[in-house]
Order: C-alpha cells, then sequence, then structure tokens
C-alpha cells in the first residue's frame, strides 16, 4: 500500500517526529511504501478561495493557481491509498504549516486512490485534541469517506516514551495490504 504522511512539526527531531519514524519503519517492514512530507521543511501558502482548481472546461481543474511546494504533494495525495496525519497540537488543532498543506487539498476535493485514513497527534498535557480530531473526522473520514485507520495521541512523558514509539510501530507493521 502506497502510505503518505503529512507531518506537521516544526521540530525535526521532536515528537511528532519520533511517532511517524516508528510508524514508518513498521510499515515498510511490512512492504509498505511510505512516503514522508514534512510540510515545515517546504514552502506552502494557505488556500487563497480563488476557485482556479474548480472552473469546469478551463483545462486546468484540479490544479492549483499557486505555484510552491504543494505542487509536489499534489501527485502524492492521488498516488497515495492511505494518508497519515501527523501534528503538534498548537490551540486544540494541527500546526499552523500542516493546516496550509491540508486546506491546499481543497485543489484535488478528493485525492483519486485514498482509502483510508490515520491521525498522530502529540502535545504537552491531555484532552487538548479536539480541534484536530474534529477536522479529521469530518474532513477525512465523513467528507472523503476514509477508512479510520486509528487516532494516536501523546501527551508528557508518553512523549517519545518506549511504550508510545512501540505502540506506532506496531500500527504500522499490522496494516493491511
Amino acid at each position: 500500500m502506497k502510505i503518505l504522511v503529512l507531518s506537521g512539526s516544526p521540530r525535526p527531531r521532536g515528537n511528532t517526529a519520533a511517532m511517524v519514524d516508528a510508524f514508518a519503519r513498521g510499515a515498510r517492514e511490512s512492504g509498505h511504501q511510505v512516503e514522508i512530507i514534512d510540510v515545515c521543511r517546504k514552502k506552502i501558502a494557505g488556500c487563497m478561495a480563488c476557485e482556479y482548481c474548480r472552473q469546469k472546461g478551463s483545462g486546468h481543474e484540479r490544479q492549483c493557481v499557486q505555484q510552491d511546494d504543494m505542487q509536489a504533494v499534489y501527485p502524492l495525495l492521488d498516488e497515495a491509498e492511505m494518508i497519515l496525519l501527523a501534528s503538534p497540537v498548537y490551540y486544540h488543532s494541527f500546526s499552523g504549516q500542516l493546516q496550509c498543506a491540508i486546506n491546499r487539498i481543497y485543489a484535488l476535493d478528493k485525492p483519486r486512490n485514498l482509502k483510508k485514513a490515520a491521525l498522530v497527534l502529540s502535545s504537552g498535557s491531555d484532552n487538548v485534541y479536539g480541534g484536530a480530531v474534529y477536522e479529521y473526522r469530518n474532513s477525512f473520514l465523513d467528507y472523503l469517506h476514509l477508512e479510520d485507520m486509528g487516532i494516536f495521541t501523546a501527551y508528557g512523558k508518553q512523549n517519545q516514551s518506549p511504550e508510545k514509539l512501540e505502540e506506532l510501530y506496531r500500527f504500522g507493521k499490522g496494516l493491511p495490504g
């Protein structure tokens, strides 16, 4: 299975990155193709709501007018069968960098092969995941009709703990083909 990870952590060796790495290691060991996009290292602007991507008969349907690093992500979104969103929680939701990438999926409307989704969130304290979980459930599960493969959270001392990293590794390792 082709898996696309959109990782929204500005810290390359932070808690979210550690969970993504554990997941990816397990998934790759089971024969899955995993592509990790570190959106914080990319230049991805927010959606301008210009509707360029939605002009029927224009020849540029499903194409964003903005020529930034999101252009390289679009084909990966269309090829992926599963998406994993990973982010530290900032003010009850995704990091701003990940939010920009998520909003820009609008240009595709519905990625062609996407069937499954999972969510990985890291925070300093518990019970702060509401905004990110709400968007995940409404935008990815309900609107895109994706199968929920799980929501994984870590806070405080759970972050980068051997138990949490093992949980993410086992999740990746156990994904069906």
